[in-house]
């Protein structure tokens, strides 16, 4: 039989039901890859030689996940990828974690990522950066990177991450897979370690679209531990399009032009002219306040991390230092365990929410995320989609951005307006540049998921895309992976 771990999740799945695959015949198989990882993806492997017995009818059919190490699972280090939670086993396990185990999908790792969310490389994480499948010299992006890499190396069949202004779509880009930003609020947030809680938003990395939307599909809904979680107004449908007829795509000036390289505009070029095959209206487009959309964010995020880092301070659980009153207990302790980016962030943000300064930063800060808003509100009147590059650039080399703290925030350029409007963003690989994959990014109205999928669906398979470079070790498996 053909290498189960070459066929995408809902092929797995599909097989496990019909009899014709035993769900611990996979669960093996990609433990034995995980544990075997070279690219420093994960955290936490399981040990269990047999997964937790899933239902027959289980949506998600017995194919195992892997979860971003800041969503809380029980008993399982917790970490969010930094040295002062080292070895937190929380009590309790995330919503969105416990719905897809629910839906049947056990869990088989925990994935490294950049401490607390905040990177765009994962070279911020407090075990090590994660290497990019791709070009091993190269990041996987951030700061879900360890998901992204995982899922593009085939050692998980698909993985979960968190989005604060990019995390989900740039590594995905980076890795050359699919990887979908929710509407804001369409999955609880309960359970996952906070970074900046009215941007963060928890979101599936798979091989294809269809396994993106099974993940939604399980993790989707409204949640009581959650207020800001409202679920999405009609279930998640599996993706059937074909064709973009009378799909109309805005494509905006400001998100592709300076500051995109010749590599990435080519192929997103290359794919818009696959969609007007299709059938799609593609017409430029305004978002004037999105070039602000990066000073608007590195306020806004490092204000409310500010806030949720603060109960780091080595009372209630985390790594202490012992010192000799509690005022040095909570500065040592917060100096020792927390990475630099981290500590750049707080005092970023707490300098923006200060006496004096709050309104000239944290203030105006939020006036423009409102126009940027509403820019995408106009923009709906005439378009369906915005279409736009996921990452101004292909993956770059370990260590190139490291010392510049602007250079790297600048790769969420393309991301970052679209969490601030709270909407939902899918990034499809859509070719190479420089050897490297190239992500293409398709933005939607709140809650036009099923829309959202749909259109993208029609654009994979237009596109043919083979997101898996490990095939490579056992042959062309594209066939099996695209049953």
């Amino acid at each position: 039989m053909t290498d189960a771990t070459r066929l995408t999740a809902a092929a797995a799945a599909a097989r496990i039901r019909a009899g014709e695959l035993e769900a611990g015949e996979l669960w093996e198989a990609y433990r034995a890859r995980a544990a075997a990882d070279e690219l420093n993806a994960f955290t936490w492997v399981s040990d269990a030689a047999e997964p937790p017995a899933v239902a027959p009818d289980a949506p998600l059919g017995g194919v195992p996940v892997a979860v971003k190490d800041l969503f809380c699972t029980e008993g399982v280090p917790s970490q969010a990828g930094s040295r002062i939670l080292e070895d937190y086993r929380p009590p309790y396990t995330a919503t969105s974690v416990e719905r897809l185990v629910a839906a049947g999908a056990p869990l088989l790792a925990k994935t490294n990522q950049d401490e607390f969310a905040m990177g765009s490389s994962t070279e911020n994480s407090g075990y090590g950066p994660t290497l990019n499948p791709w070009d091993t010299t190269r990041v996987p992006g951030g700061s879900s990177g360890g998901s992204a890499a995982a899922v593009a190396a085939g050692t998980a069949p698909w993985a979960i991450g968190t989005d604060t202004g990019g995390s989900i779509r740039q590594p995905a880009s980076l890795c050359g897979i699919v990887g979908l930003k929710p509407t804001y609020g369409a999955i609880s947030r309960y359970g996952m370690i906070a970074f900046a809680s009215s941007l963060d938003q928890a979101g599936p990395f798979t091989r294809d679209v269809t396994d993106a939307a099974l993940l939604l599909q399980a993790m989707a809904g409204p949640d009581p531990c959650d207020s800001t979680a409202l679920g999405l107004p009609e279930p998640v449908a599996l993706p059937q399009r074909t064709d973009l007829r009378g799909v109309r795509l805005g494509v905006p000036e400001e998100l592709t032009g300076e500051g995109i390289e010749p590599g990435v505009l080519a192929a997103f070029e290359a794919t818009l002219d696959r969609a007007r095959e299709l059938g799609a209206e593609v017409e430029p487009c305004r978002l004037p306040h999105s070039p602000q959309g990066i000073a608007a964010y590195y306020l806004i995020a490092p204000a409310e991390c500010s806030s949720n880092l603060a109960r780091y301070d080595g009372v209630r659980y985390g790594q202490r230092v012992d010192a000799s009153d509690l005022l040095h207990m909570y500065t040592e302790t917060r100096d020792r365990f927390f990475g630099a980016e981290v500590k750049r962030r707080i005092m970023l943000g707490t300098y923006a929410l200060s006496s004096g300064y709050y309104d000239a930063y944290y203030g105006r800060a939020q006036k423009v995320r409102t126009l940027i808003a509403q820019d995408f509100k106009d923009a709906w009147a005439r378009f369906d989609f915005i279409a736009a590059p996921t990452s101004p650039g292909v993956a770059f080399e370990l260590g190139a951005k490291a010392d510049d703290p602007l250079a790297m925030y600048l790769n969420d350029f393309c991301t970052v307006p679209m969490s601030l409007a709270g909407i939902p963003a899918i990034s499809l690989p859509c070719g190479l540049g420089e050897g490297m994959p190239v992500g293409f990014q398709l933005a939607g109205p709140a809650f036009s998921e099923n829309a959202l999928l749909d259109a993208s669906h029609a654009l994979e398979r237009a596109i043919g895309f083979d997101s898996a470079p490990w095939r490579a070790e056992a042959g062309d498996g594209r066939s099996e992976a695209g049953a």
